[in-house]
């Protein structure tokens, strides 16, 4: 399933922060896409999270051997100890920007609720081969954390109008920095390239090119993403 000898880069991203890269992770990365066409019907919009697309949750087995590839090449170099906990899934953005939440005009974090004592590991595996598609920015905030807090929260709970009128942030997908954020990395994709990455770290999906967007695995925006919670290293 993944490349038993890997080549990894190291982006940085922030200090004390990188982005790993890793090309060629999937010995048949077209099995994959098979894959996710074969059960493009139970592909669905689940609106427990922002994703702005369709998900398909993955079983425990690939979830295992997605841990397995993590805690041998890349866990130590986020800083954590013991793996928790994996779950994973094939996903497609699929929305157009006119139908974004505002929770989907920002960056996120992958923070799960958890404390100081824990790491939450990402991942991201591009399964198409449009690099008009786009990769993955990740961003740094630009005003004090209780105000990027309340940004974050009520994103979740103002409506589109009340959300722009109050914090002027540009309806549509994040693509550069704004008033808020200061892109400092993109990370471009390729085909069977996996990225991965501390999670607590803002990032998004970049989407230059929204009208290219469908939600057909074959021709999509098709990506394996991988979440690792994971015990920190003794500090």
């Amino acid at each position: 399933m993944f490349n038993p000898d890997p080549i990894i880069r190291e982006l940085p991203i922030i200090p004390g922060h990188s982005c790993y890269v890793i090309d060629e992770v999937l010995s048949d990365p077209q099995a994959w896409v098979e894959r996710a066409c074969q059960h493009r019907e139970a592909f669905e919009m689940t609106g427990h999270n922002a994703y702005p697309g369709l998900e398909l949750r993955m079983p425990d087995l690939i979830s295992g051997r997605l841990g397995e590839f993590f805690a041998q090449h890349i866990r130590s170099r986020l800083g954590a100890r013991r793996t928790e906990r994996v779950h994973s899934r094939l996903a497609l953005v699929t929305l157009p920007p006119e139908q974004l939440q505002p929770r989907q005009w920002i960056c996120h974090r992958d923070r799960m609720g958890l404390g100081e004592d824990y790491r939450i590991g990402a991942s991201v595996l591009y399964l198409f081969k449009d690099p008009a598609l786009g990769g993955t920015n990740f961003f740094v905030p630009r005003r004090p954390p209780a105000e990027i807090d309340l940004l974050v929260h009520e994103s979740g709970t103002l409506n589109a109008d009340q959300f722009a009128r109050k914090y002027g942030v540009a309806r549509g997908y994040l693509t550069q920095s704004n008033d808020w954020f200061e892109k400092v990395l993109s990370v471009a994709p390729a085909w069977n390239r996996m990225i991965v990455y501390d999670g607590n770290l803002f990032h998004c999906s970049d989407i230059p090119a929204p009208e290219r967007l469908v939600a057909d695995p074959a021709r999509g925006r098709l990506t394996l993403n991988g979440f690792f919670t994971c015990t920190r290293r003794a500090r």
